[in-house]
C-alpha cells in the first residue's frame, strides 16, 4: 500500500483523537449565557380613588398654610346654565348687530353711502317743499293752476317717502364704525341650542362675567333679553339670544367673549352647599375638595356640583352631611400632594 493509505482502523484513529479535544476546547471557552432582554410591556396596579393619599399635617404647617375649614350642610340655589357669549353692538331697529366677525371695513363704507343718500334725500324733501309753497302761494293768488300744486305735492310726498327709506336703511348698518367703543349700552349674543330655548326663563336677568372670574374675581352684572333680528347656526343647531348689558363704565369691549349664566325655569336645585373656594380642579376637569377625617388629618375627595351660584356651589354627589371640608388653604394642600409650589 501507498504511505498515505494504510489500515482503516490507522485512518479513523486520528478522527477519535481530535473529537475529545475539539469537546474540551469548547466546554474551556464557553461564554456566560446573555441576560434575559426586558419586556416590552411593563403592567402595575394603579392605586384606586379610595386609595388616596392622606395627609397628616402638624399644627404649625396648617398655621403656616392658613387652613379653615367649614361643616357642609343643605343649601339651595336658583336653576341656571352655564354657558359663554359675545358682546355685540346693539342693533338699529330691525338692524343686524356689530360682532367681531363682522367686515369693519365694508360696513364703515357702507354706512358712508347711506349718509350721503340721507343728506341727498332730505335735501330733495327741501326743494319739493319749497315747491309746493310756492305752488300753493300762486293758487292762492290765482296766479297758477291747481294741477300744478297737486304735481308739487306729490313731488313732496315722493321726496318723503325716499328720505324715510335712506333713514330706514342706514338704522340697519348700526352705529358709526368711529363710535364703537362708545357705547353705553351693549348687546351680548348667547347662542343656546334650540333643544334648550324652552327652557329659559326669560322673564328673568342673565348673569355676565368676564371669562375666568366665577371664581370670584369679577361681579357679576344683570343682563335683560331684548327683541333682536332672528339670527341662528344651522350647522351648529344653536339660537341667537340677546341681552342688554349696561357699559357706561367701558368696562366691556365688543367681540370680547364672556361667561352667562342663563336662568332656567324649573324653581331652585336643593342639596349640599360647599363653598366654591374649597373646590380645586385637575388637569382633567375633575373636581375635588379636601375633608378633614381626623385632628390634623384631611383627604381629597371627589364631589360633582350640580349648580354654582355665587360663591357657593350645590353638590349632586361626592359628600355626606356634616363633613368638615378646607375652605382657605385648599389649593396648598392640592400642591403639597402633588409636590406643587405655592
Amino acid at each position: 500500500m501507498s504511505p498515505g493509505y494504510g489500515h482503516p482502523m490507522q485512518r479513523l484513529r486520528p478522527a477519535f483523537l481530535i473529537l475529545p479535544l475539539a469537546l474540551g476546547m469548547s466546554g474551556c471557552g464557553e461564554q456566560p449565557a446573555s441576560p434575559k432582554a426586558a419586556a416590552p410591556v411593563k403592567t402595575e396596579a394603579v392605586a384606586h380613588e379610595s386609595d388616596l393619599l392622606k395627609l397628616t399635617l402638624t399644627p404649625e404647617a396648617q398655621a403656616r398654610l392658613g387652613l379653615a375649614t367649614v361643616r357642609v350642610g343643605a343649601g339651595s340655589a336658583a336653576a341656571s346654565r352655564a354657558t359663554s357669549g359675545e358682546i355685540v353692538v346693539p342693533a338699529g331697529v330691525g338692524g343686524v348687530p356689530t360682532n367681531s366677525v363682522s367686515n369693519l371695513q365694508q360696513l364703515g363704507i357702507q354706512q358712508v353711502t347711506a349718509d350721503g343718500e340721507v343728506a341727498r334725500s332730505r335735501a330733495q324733501v327741501r326743494l319739493a317743499q319749497i315747491a309746493l309753497n310756492r305752488a300753493e302761494a300762486l293758487v292762492r293768488e290765482e296766479a297758477g293752476s291747481v294741477r300744478a300744486r297737486d304735481e308739487a305735492a306729490a313731488a313732496l310726498a315722493t321726496a318723503q317717502a325716499a328720505a324715510s327709506a335712506a333713514v330706514a336703511q342706514r338704522r340697519l348698518l348700526g352705529p358709526a364704525i368711529q363710535s364703537l367703543g362708545n357705547q353705553p349700552t351693549l348687546w351680548v349674543r348667547v347662542p343656546v341650542f334650540g333643544t334648550d330655548i324652552s327652557e329659559i326663563e326669560r322673564s328673568r336677568t342673565a348673569l355676565i362675567r368676564p371669562l375666568g372670574s366665577e371664581g370670584g374675581g369679577g361681579a357679576p352684572r344683570a343682563a335683560r333679553l331684548v327683541q333682536a333680528p332672528p339670527s341662528a347656526n344651522a350647522v351648529a343647531g344653536t339660537v341667537d339670544l340677546y341681552f342688554s348689558l349696561n357699559n357706561r363704565d367701558r368696562a366691556y369691549r365688543v367681540g370680547q367673549r364672556v361667561s352667562v349664566t342663563l336662568p332656567i325655569a324649573g324653581g331652585t336645585r336643593e342639596g349640599l352647599s360647599v363653598p366654591t373656594s374649597a373646590i380645586v380642579r385637575d388637569i382633567y376637569g375633575g373636581e375635588w375638595v379636601y375633608a378633614r377625617t381626623a385632628p390634623n388629618t384631611y383627604i381629597r375627595q371627589r364631589i360633582e356640583t350640580a349648580q354654582v351660584s355665587g360663591d357657593h356651589a350645590i353638590l349632586s354627589r361626592g359628600l355626606a352631611d356634616g363633613a368638615e371640608i378646607v375652605t382657605a388653604g385648599a389649593a396648598e394642600l392640592f400642591g403639597s400632594e402633588f409636590g406643587v409650589a405655592h
